[in-house]
């Protein structure tokens, strides 16, 4: 007589389909993303070495001039890389603290039905087309600065850095929230019950405890301003200087390429290229900031069980 163990039988796991085909086209939506990052890497790069190979890469990170599509030639990406510095400087010095002051209150502060309201509400403001930001800041901005006492130029890096301040606010404050709702409560109410207040517990335990979720907020609205392209390109101006007066004209990399890439620059040649100079010098930039944000993430990461 064969025994309960004999008998018993294991069949082989049934072949499920559906969740071969979900695999596989998941696995083909991360190649077509990496495939997609690849292309753009050589189809970037590879214009902007033939550009290096007739202008100096010396000349062009030091170079203090940018006239590529004048008669009497400069290639120095400086005022380029400082006009967009300027212009990031004050977008971040609008959205950083406004942007994080509105998570603390969304978090912190506001009732259930108030961030219901809040929160799209100001999620909206990132929906609103770029180009209406940039003839805001260009129409209504730049007289208003005058009206108060400061005489910017029609164009200038003020306005433009504050207005794209304005538009970065929603992903600070979105992102930050987010990583704020995401500390445990049990850390409010060991500080309430040590007699902290709201102020206290928000300031120097929620902060803290969602810095590196803050950190990435930071560098993705960072980001977003140095790769910005209608604001600058409307109402910073088109004036590659050497400055740092934000009341001045600046052109900034995004707007560069902008202007020149919507001009009759003839396909092929070195001023052409300057396209893809610029880009790439852009484009690593943003790897940089990138790079060092996930660095600071994975240090100042919490991990809460």
């Amino acid at each position: 007589m064969a025994t309960g163990a004999e008998s018993l039988t294991l069949a082989p796991p049934r072949t499920r389909w559906g969740e071969v085909v979900i695999h596989g086209l998941l696995g083909l939506c991360a190649m077509v993303s990496v495939a997609t990052t690849v292309g753009i890497v050589v189809a970037l790069f590879l214009p902007a070495f033939e550009f290096f190979q007739q202008v100096g890469v010396i000349d062009y990170i030091t170079g203090t001039e940018w006239a590529p599509l004048f008669l009497q030639k400069s290639f120095g990406v400086v005022p380029l890389i400082v006009g967009t510095l300027v212009v990031t400087f004050w977008a971040c010095l609008v959205a950083i603290p406004c942007g994080l002051g509105a998570a603390i209150f969304l978090s912190e502060y506001a009732g259930v039905r108030t961030r219901k309201t809040l929160k799209p509400a100001l999620e909206t403001l990132a929906g609103i087309p770029t180009v209406v930001f940039g003839y805001f800041a260009l129409t209504f901005v730049t007289p208003l600065l005058r009206d108060i006492g400061i005489q910017v130029d029609i164009f200038n890096a003020l306005s433009a850095g504050l207005v794209m301040g304005v538009m970065i606010i929603p992903t600070v404050a979105s992102i930050s929230e987010d990583a704020m709702s995401a500390v445990p409560s049990d850390l409010r109410q060991g500080a309430y019950a040590l007699g902290s207040s709201k102020l206290q517990v928000s300031t120097r335990i929620v902060v803290p405890a969602a810095v590196s979720g803050i950190v990435a907020a930071f560098v993705l609205g960072i980001s977003r301003g140095i790769g910005e392209t209608m604001i600058a390109l409307l109402a910073a101006g088109q004036q590659p200087g050497l400055t740092f007066d934000p009341k001045q004209a600046v052109e900034t990399m995004a707007a560069f390429i902008a202007a020149t890439g919507a001009g009759d620059v003839p396909t092929g040649s070195v001023e052409y290229k300057t396209i893809f100079a610029v880009g790439a010098t852009l484009f690593v930039m943003t790897l940089i900031v990138n790079a060092v944000s996930i660095r600071l993430v994975r240090k100042y990461r919490e991990v809460y069980e």
